[in-house]
């Protein structure tokens, strides 16, 4: 299962005003495990940034200015999501700037739910948590996940912080760590039957001789008479 976490960051808050995504992060999880495969872009938004986005993520006209517009980097990125679970928190946000971006590179590129499924975590958290905050600083509280470096918003370090609430809202390490361990106990569990097979194998049977039964019975005969009767090799050989 590929799932991606995803978060932007833009120019202002409305995009039917014309506001233009500025920065894409992306992370990927394949079978609820992070990979070392990201996607990372800041982007021309071919606009000035708004003073209260600025406020919110710091990222200046001048950082942009010689950054590749959106339609240079639209590929790259549907390529990295396509076929994929797309997990975004406000999802509603994130997708209409998505889809007005895809928009204005013609009718072919479609809207993003085209290319993948999105799962938006802010409805997740409204039913796991009804009439609390569940914006993402306070599921990182709740969750104990370390938002520490969060002074400003930024789209990879964002994605990277809902990559570990998500878990955490879907079961966590947890269950990760005990399915890592069960395939542990499995392979531990197939090692020792092949050496146990490899020891049988390997192992010669030798018969005692003639004179070492004599021996051995003449030690039971010993035992019985010490013990009144009660040598145990004696009752099984009579119970065989």
């Amino acid at each position: 299962m590929r799932q991606v976490i995803v978060d932007t960051e833009t120019t202002g808050l409305d995009a039917s005003q014309g506001h233009r995504i500025i920065e894409i992060g992306c992370v990927e999880l394949i079978n609820r495990r992070k990979t070392d495969r990201y996607y990372h872009q800041y982007i021309n938004p071919q606009r000035a940034v708004d003073d209260g986005a600025f406020e919110v993520h710091g990222i200046s006209n001048e950082d942009l200015a010689d950054k590749p517009v959106f339609a240079d980097i639209a590929q790259s990125f549907i390529d990295f999501i396509r076929d994929s679970e797309v997990i975004i928190h406000n999802a509603p946000f994130d997708e209409e700037f998505l889809n007005e971006e895809l928009k204005r590179l013609g009718n072919e590129w479609g809207c993003i739910r085209d290319h993948c499924i999105i799962t938006d975590t802010l409805v997740m958290a409204r039913e796991k948590h009804p009439g609390q905050k569940n914006n993402l600083d306070a599921l990182c509280q709740r969750y104990e996940v370390d938002n520490s470096q969060r002074d400003l918003h930024g789209a990879l370090l964002d994605a990277q912080i809902l990559l570990d609430v998500y878990l955490a809202m879907t079961g966590g390490q947890a269950t990760l760590l005990l399915e890592e361990e069960q395939e542990d106990q499995a392979v531990i569990a197939a090692f020792d039957s092949a050496a146990g097979n490899r020891r049988q194998r390997s192992l010669k049977l030798i018969q005692p001789t003639a004179e070492e039964l004599a021996t051995h019975r003449q030690r039971l005969d010993v035992i019985q008479k010490e013990s009144d009767g009660n040598c145990l090799w004696l009752r099984m050989e009579s119970k065989e």
